[in-house]
């Protein structure tokens, strides 16, 4: 109908529906199968908002919630993850380790948090605001 504009923008594929996964995605979504059930719930999480067909608003609060600033993003949510994974006060399994070696995986898990503290979101900053710069 003339005059009448599609809310989801131009169309890009048949009907305007959701593209299939790419590769890479549906690879890792795969690769990282069965690991735990934590990880499970993670992929089928992932999978669901790549599939599903969102509003602008849902992309950006999406997009922030994932990788936005300030600490408050599932981005900063893994790394303290990972932080608390290699410190063997807060995972027994590393305890018998030798002490020389459980330090060094401590340190390196702090390092990964801050350098994901660090990183400069001002790209996916930036990419938010487009959707709508109101």
């Amino acid at each position: 109908m003339a005059g009448r504009r599609d809310p989801y923008g131009p169309v890009h594929t048949a009907g305007n529906a959701v593209p299939p996964l790419d590769d890479q995605l549906a690879g890792l979504l795969d690769d990282t199968a069965g690991i735990h059930p934590g990880i499970d719930l993670i992929r089928e999480g992932l999978g669901l908002i790549a599939l599903d067909r969102l509003t602008r608003d849902q992309t950006q609060t999406i997009l922030y919630t994932l990788a936005g600033a300030d600490g408050l993003d599932l981005a900063t949510g893994i790394a303290l993850l990972v932080q608390r994974l290699t410190n063997p006060d807060s995972n027994p399994c590393l305890r018998a380790l030798p002490l020389d070696r459980q330090m060094e995986l401590q340190h390196l898990g702090k390092l990964h948090a801050h350098d994901t503290a660090d990183t400069d979101r001002q790209n996916i900053a930036e990419a938010i605001a487009l959707i709508d710069p109101t």
